[in-house]
């Protein structure tokens, strides 16, 4: 427990308390699949699927479902998941940063909302490359932070623009970065991947919108923000950063002024 929030107790000091609530709808994308990648699709057939950093277990039990010949295992530092879950799930509490030590390749790892948690993606990425089965598929989902507007017309001295660049000043000071999908196909390319593919979204944080699925995306978003946004500063602000309590709490106040504009 640290400031009236639970922290992993296996392998302490992750950044983010445990919620049950947490991201529930982190996977929604623009195409309405659970992925992107070709992962299954046309002759290659998914066998063994690893979600990295689980979660709740939502994405791995949607994913099963899609895919009964699959066994889909879910890893994370924190036994979150229900108990009661598709036959083809297996969730296990573990460490991604830690020597893998699977008996079998994977066919697709698949990992979404884990930029800040992963300390050293190059070893993580080296790690993936030796377990998966030949023509396997590795597909990542992050944003990046801190948060911009495509016209520029976020001001600077906005609430949420310093609340953005303060959590990824304060991460990177804990030892990780907030933009790490920049840097993900070069990595991925460095550590063999072939056929290394960038997309990016635009990820509205409220449903100001014209476009319905960006509006529905920025729905998702606002709600899921509003409701994290304490647990996802917590820790960074008071640990890096060295503020008190009470003095986040009045700064979210105004962060969350911005949010419903």
């Amino acid at each position: 427990m640290e400031n009236g929030r639970a922290y992993h107790a296996f392998k302490a000091g992750c950044k983010y308390p445990c919620a049950r609530a947490r991201t529930e709808r982190s996977y929604i994308l623009p195409n309405d699949e659970l992925y992107i990648c070709p992962a299954g699709k046309g002759s290659h057939q998914i066998h063994r699927c690893l979600d990295a950093g689980c979660g709740t277990g939502i994405w791995a039990m949607d994913f099963a479902d899609e895919h009964p010949e699959a066994h889909v295992i879910g890893v994370d530092l924190s036994p979150i998941q229900p108990s009661f879950v598709p036959p083809n799930v297996t969730f296990y509490v573990d460490d991604l940063e830690a020597e893998w030590t699977y008996n079998q390749p994977f066919d697709f790892v698949y990992t979404r909302m884990m930029s800040a948690s992963i300390a050293d993606w190059p070893k993580l990425f080296g790690q993936v490359f030796e377990n998966l089965s030949p023509g396997g598929w590795i597909e990542l989902l992050d944003p990046v932070s801190p948060i911009y507007c495509d016209d520029g017309t976020l001001p600077k001295d906005s609430a949420i623009y310093r609340w953005s660049n303060l959590l990824a000043e304060a991460a990177a000071k804990l030892g990780s970065r907030l933009d790490s999908g920049l840097t993900y196909k070069d990595q991925l390319l460095d550590a063999g991947f072939t056929n290394v593919v960038q997309t990016t979204y635009k990820w509205p944080i409220n449903a100001w919108p014209k476009d319905p699925k960006h509006k529905e995306l920025g729905a998702w978003s606002y709600e899921n923000t509003m409701q994290a946004l304490q647990a996802i500063s917590l820790a960074l602000f008071t640990r890096a950063l060295n503020w008190t309590v009470d003095e986040l709490e009045l700064f979210l106040v105004e962060v969350r002024k911005d949010l419903r504009n």
